[in-house]
């Protein structure tokens, strides 16, 4: 699965710390954490028909991770969403839209590590993209990755972090192995999330996924959990053995970048896009129309 290029994001505007400029003319500079260190945090939201979908919840965990970090200076709500309408104004955006929004620790007066030299606040950038969800929605294929996800104490994946090497590492192994991401596990071999996603299996009626100890909190995975607890689905939530996710009947993964995606293949057993997934993406496609957080930009 590559991404394509689309002509149509050729002049977007993108905004630097409320500054509007033309992408090619943006710039940030080597002083910025974000550059150094990769100590920086960001979100991906959707647009939809002028809504963000759950836009609140991202905001939360965009804040909950610069808490973790101990950020000095980071921009309130009410900041991040007026700059956020600007941005999509200045680019006659509505619908159909991706959007990355990142708050780096800001910037250095010197370079280094120590975060005592951030003395000027957080950056923020927001690139927002047409484009649409990034898979097929016939399905995608997976390899289990040798590269693992790191346990707490050695780097809290609760905080949403730009530092993804250990998902590029694992996203290297997924295209040398001719498939669309990498199925990574914890330390303990249990499932953890893919390089970009996180995964659900189904086998009869009950809907299984991992626990988010070796990954981040995903708000598309708690939309789904959630239309589980609503509509009486059975799930569990716990540690699952890498081999017993042969023994699914069906398995499909999440995130703001898909949505929901059924898996037809993972190392050498396929699957079947099952009727847990058909049932829960009607559901979702229902909850995005239904509970879009408030107008943000009026219909074009």
């Amino acid at each position: 699965m590559l991404q394509p290029y689309y002509e149509k994001n050729a002049n977007l505007i993108v905004n630097l710390n409320g500054r509007l400029v033309h992408r090619d003319e943006a710039g940030v500079s080597p002083f910025d954490s974000a550059v150094q260190n990769g100590d920086a945090v960001w979100e991906g939201l959707r647009l939809y028909a002028g809504r963000v979908f759950r836009l609140q919840a991202h905001l939360d965990r965009l804040r909950r991770s610069a808490e973790l970090l101990q950020y000095a200076g980071y921009p309130d709500d009410e900041t991040l969403v007026r700059e956020l309408v600007r941005t999509f104004e200045a680019n006659g955006m509505f619908d159909h839209v991706h959007v990355r929004l990142t708050v780096s620790r800001g910037l250095k007066y010197t370079s280094g590590l120590d975060p005592r030299i951030n003395t000027r606040g957080c950056s923020f950038f927001i690139l927002p993209e047409w484009k649409p969800p990034v898979y097929d929605k016939s399905g995608i294929t997976l390899a289990t990755a040798q590269h693992r996800r790191p346990p707490p104490n050695v780097l809290n994946q609760h905080i949403h972090s730009c530092n993804q090497l250990t998902s590029i590492l694992a996203k290297l192994e997924a295209n040398a192995a001719g498939v669309d991401d990498a199925l990574m596990l914890d330390l303990q071999g249990n499932l953890a999330e893919t390089n970009a996603t996180h995964v659900f299996g189904g086998r009869g009626d009950t809907l299984h996924t991992s626990t988010t100890v070796a990954c981040p909190e995903g708000i598309t995975r708690s939309t789904v959990l959630e239309l589980c607890r609503t509509h009486d689905i059975p799930h569990e939530v716990r540690d699952i053995p890498r081999a017993e996710l042969d023994e699914m009947d069906e398995l499909f993964v999440t995130g703001t970048m898909g949505e929901l995606v059924p898996v037809v293949r993972l190392d050498g057993r396929t699957f079947k896009p099952g009727p847990l997934y058909a049932r829960l993406s009607e559901l979702f496609a229902g909850e995005v129309a239904r509970s879009a957080d408030p107008l943000l930009v009026e219909t074009r």
